[in-house]
């Protein structure tokens, strides 16, 4: 699945953007390029009213969907609630429709990113008529308003969410080895807490010792399963101490991983003189003996 970076240019320039040369209608004139440039671009007064008027849309839709789901006012306004939930999805399948006829690639942008959130935004309410109860996904169109960065030229931020991404990528083998540890734990507390406790006190299997232990290690304590005797007790004692002892070590991982990211480039340059490495992007002289460093 591709993830197509909608166009925002003002006009499809020599040789275009990489979105404009996937999906740009073949010819640049007539009804079908101008729905093009209105659904696919953010500059012209059109084309952004185009979109402020989706989000707020959008908008409107989800909150369709959450006040159905409150029981005063399912109650009382649940007819009208399900009439606009129909309208807006209508309104949303001719919109995909339109999408789909003014792309060059129909096919290869309902396979998109876009395009299946955009199909996901309607899916729910038809698939309402056979299980009622998906009604209630429909707020994943709340994703469709991903575009806003776009229609608010805030595309820039994308790159500090992806010095957290590579952050937490550089940090997954960590971090794998400590879920992989802490399933152990859980594994072998689960286990002795079914064998300690017995299912007079509610520890009816392994699987169940297992919630059990990762309640406590995670220190929610739910309540509905407790030990009863004293040695249990002493186990959980034990268990919740485990816990608090390595709630932080994901965080100090990630946190680690991404002070790196966030420090200076440096130059991996030897000192001629001294032999120093690693300097700082914009050094030019050795910072421990003061001799000019090779050019790279």
């Amino acid at each position: 699945m591709t993830i197509p970076a909608e166009s925002g240019t003002a006009a499809p320039a020599a040789g275009g953007s990489l979105f404009e040369k996937e999906y740009l209608p073949a010819s640049t004139e007539g009804a079908r390029y101008r729905w093009f440039r209105r659904i696919f671009h953010h500059d012209a007064p059109d084309e952004r009213n185009f979109d402020l008027v989706l989000i707020a849309v959008i908008l409107a839709s989800v909150a369709v969907v959450l006040l159905d789901s409150v029981p005063a006012i399912k109650q009382r306004w649940h007819l009208w609630l399900y009439a606009a939930e129909w309208v807006f999805t209508l309104a949303f399948t001719v919109e995909y429709a339109v999408r789909l006829w003014v792309v060059k690639r129909p096919w290869r942008y309902a396979r998109s990113f876009y395009g299946v959130i955009d199909l996901l935004a309607i899916l729910p309410t038809f698939l309402s008529l056979l299980f009622p109860a998906s009604t209630s996904f429909a707020v994943i169109r709340a994703l469709r308003l991903l575009r806003v960065f776009r229609v608010l030229k805030l595309v820039q931020y994308s790159s500090e969410a992806g010095v957290l991404l590579d952050a937490l990528q550089r940090s997954r083998r960590k971090i794998f080895v400590f879920i992989a540890t802490l399933v152990t734990i859980v594994v072998i507390f689960g286990a002795l807490m079914y064998v300690v406790e017995g299912p007079e006190h509610g520890f009816t299997s392994i699987p169940t010792g297992m919630y059990w232990a990762i309640v406590t290690v995670g220190t929610v304590g739910f309540g509905d399963i407790a030990p009863g005797t004293p040695f249990g007790r002493f186990v959980t004692s034990v268990l919740i101490v485990i816990g608090y002892s390595i709630i932080a070590v994901p965080t100090g991982i990630y946190t680690a991983e991404l002070a790196r990211s966030l420090q200076p480039r440096r130059r991996q340059v030897r000192c001629t003189e001294c032999g120093l490495p690693d300097h700082e992007a914009d050094a030019w002289h050795c910072r421990k003996c003061g001799r000019t460093l090779p050019h790279d």
